[in-house]
């Protein structure tokens, strides 16, 4: 997992498979854009191949605390080989969903 270089503020670039090992660095990079309380949070899950479930616990709880402060939390760009894990855990309902970050920004 990398950072992207075409950084945006409150937008989390993720990249290849986030797993287990991964999580805990996804959950620390959102938990310290959380602080900052921004009024809108976009996870860009574009370059993102593979989710398991600690990716998904890290997104749902990070969501929580977006909508504790009345942010707005959403995912953009899921691959076609994510989107199911998502829909499968019917959490494609749960979650603000766009086809990318400038449209989950504009929204």
């Amino acid at each position: 997992m990398t950072m992207s270089s075409t950084e945006r503020p409150n937008v989390l670039p993720l990249e290849g498979e986030i797993d287990l090992h991964v999580s805990p660095r996804i959950a620390a990079s959102l938990n310290a854009m959380i602080k900052e309380k921004p009024k809108q949070l976009v996870v860009d899950l574009s370059q993102v191949s593979y989710i398991d479930s600690s990716g998904l616990a890290v997104l749902i709880e990070a969501m929580q605390m977006v909508d504790n402060y009345g942010g707005k939390f959403a995912l953009a760009g899921l691959q076609n080989s994510v989107r199911p894990i998502f829909e499968i855990a019917r959490l494609d309902q749960v979650f603000r969903i766009f086809a990318d970050a400038e449209a989950a920004l504009a929204a």
